[in-house]
């Protein structure tokens, strides 16, 4: 007579339940991140000579001259192609991108031609934030040196600020190495600085600081004070807050709109903000 299964015990179905929470969380973070991606793609490569749009990230970006028509965007060079769609030529294109990357010293750290043409999710949302961080820091960091005329470092709290840092001084020149530092340490120092004269905005993070929409609101009011009125924020939902920020840093600061009043991935969308102020 066949024995009957042995049914899991409580502790492999509470593991079990743990497991499938964590691969679902991971498959929405995935989803979220694909979508911002997928819009500041395409806001770059309406900027292109000759302008296009993805729909699929994961897929378009195996035509390899999606990856070069959004490297000349940023970079601003010609970069050379293989002209054609066929899955060898694609492999060059996609070759001559990375090889580009390589030649600037940006670490492409376990990132092939063979993981994009498979569509690997993982390489390519990494692939592409690698590309974020590296073309906008650049911006970022001279923005902000150049503009370096609101509070000093010392007066502003972040983590990690070094104690043997040299006192603020007048020059670009002279400050431009200080805001050699990571994308988020510049953009965290930049956000609290916009907001240090509002009360009820407290930055400390890009996670839970930014999820009422206040920040956003208050750092759109410090550069543009005509376009908020702050005092009926605090009346509204943060969704409402939100979908305001976005709405106005869309029409009126010409800031593409990466992201739903839902989205949990801010930090592309905030890279945008300091390239507002004039340098």
């Amino acid at each position: 007579m066949a024995s009957s299964p042995e049914l899991p015990t409580e502790d492999e179905q509470v593991s079990w339940g743990i497991d499938d929470l964590h691969i679902s969380l991971q498959a929405e973070q995935e989803d979220t991140q694909k979508k911002t991606f997928t819009c500041w793609v395409n806001s770059q490569l309406a900027r292109h000579t000759s302008p296009s749009v993805i729909s699929d990230l994961f897929k378009d970006i195996k035509k390899g001259h999606v990856l070069l028509d959004l490297l000349e965007v940023l970079s601003g060079q010609q970069l050379p192609r293989d002209k054609g769609s066929n899955t060898f030529q694609c492999r060059i294109n996609i070759e001559h991108a990375l090889t580009f990357l390589r030649n600037r010293s940006i670490k492409l750290i376990n990132i092939h031609v063979t993981d994009i043409i498979d569509g690997n999710p993982s390489i390519i949302l990494g692939l592409i934030w690698t590309i974020i961080l590296h073309f906008h820091i650049e911006k970022l960091a001279q923005t902000l040196s150049c503009n370096y005329n609101q509070p000093s470092l010392d007066d502003v709290s972040v983590v990690d600020s070094s104690p043997t840092s040299s006192p603020p001084a007048k020059k670009c020149s002279k400050v431009q190495a200080r805001w050699q530092m990571s994308a988020k340490k510049a953009l965290l120092l930049w956000a609290q600085q916009q907001c240090a004269t509002y009360e009820s905005v407290n930055v400390t993070d890009f996670k839970s600081s930014w999820r009422n929409g206040m920040a956003f609101l208050a750092i759109i009011h410090a550069l543009r004070p005509d376009l908020i009125d702050m005092k009926s924020v605090k009346h509204r939902s943060n969704k409402d807050n939100l979908r305001e920020a976005f709405r106005i840093a869309e029409r009126e600061l010409k800031i593409p709109r990466l992201l739903e009043p839902e989205g949990k991935e801010f930090f592309t969308y905030r890279i945008y903000i300091p390239g507002t102020v004039s340098c």
